[in-house]
């Protein structure tokens, strides 16, 4: 198998900007109103609200109910990559289909197969990040049924707190890793317009990002979910960075 030029350029470029704006939206929600941000303080919200409830069956409910999505779609991502692996073995069968595609690039069945076997290694990485933020919803499981009650007077208001912000921290980490797992399949679909064409990979892999981007930092639902708090968009106010550097 010999991959063209353009083909490493564009799979070397494909992999940086995914590597590149995982760090860059990470650092970025430091500084910057995000969905990740905005819901990381109602993660706290919610769980200090919890802990002054004195029944937490509706919590319970909603907690699954994410869990269950998560489930979801780990169990989607086995489907699918059974379904990549099955492929590999049709090869020929996928490169007659491509080349009687208008304005594909020249294929063969070695390429097919190593383009095939980046794609099923997304989705393995896909099926981890779903797997390991079960794990940890689990983990928020056991901690609801911590939760100090209502009436308990064990339970200092300080106590609570430092309860209800790092029960926030496992929600919010379990958040990430199914965040991750979704970005995985956004890029997976750019990594099918390789099979075409590496310069619509190209294409594909910015369009990715942008929306992406877009997504996460000029949404609609973004400015809806901080007006709930007061804020729009732009640069977290200092107090509010310094505040949120010290819970980590």
């Amino acid at each position: 198998m010999n991959l063209s030029t353009l083909d490493i350029v564009t799979l070397t470029f494909f992999v940086t900007v995914w590597v590149f704006y995982t760090q860059f939206a990470r650092i970025r929600a430091r500084s910057t109103y995000s969905l990740s941000h905005i819901l990381r303080q109602l993660r706290i919200d919610w769980m200090t609200t919890l802990t002054r409830k004195e029944h937490q069956i509706a919590d319970a409910a909603l907690l699954g109910n994410v869990e269950r999505t998560v489930t979801f779609f780990a169990s989607s991502t086995v489907l699918v990559l059974a379904g990549v692996l099955t492929l590999l073995a049709s090869a020929d069968k996928v490169v007659a289909v491509l080349q009687s595609l208008p304005l594909t690039a020249d294929t063969s069945p070695e390429k097919v197969q190593f383009k095939l076997a980046v794609l099923s290694l997304i989705f393995v990485f896909a099926f981890f990040k779903f797997t390991w933020a079960i794990r940890q919803f689990g983990f928020v499981s056991v901690l609801l049924g911590a939760a100090p009650q209502y009436r308990s007077t064990e339970f200092t208001d300080e106590q609570r707190e430092v309860f209800a912000r790092q029960s926030a921290k496992v929600i919010d980490q379990a958040g990430h890793e199914y965040n991750n797992g979704l970005r995985a399949y956004y890029f997976a679909l750019a990594l099918l317009t390789w099979f075409l064409h590496p310069l619509l990979f190209f294409v594909s892999t910015l369009v990715v990002v942008s929306v992406l981007y877009r997504r996460e930092y000029r949404s609609r639902v973004l400015r809806a979910l901080l007006a709930t708090k007061g804020l729009e968009p732009g640069r977290i106010k200092q107090q509010e960075s310094e505040s949120e550097s010290d819970d980590k």
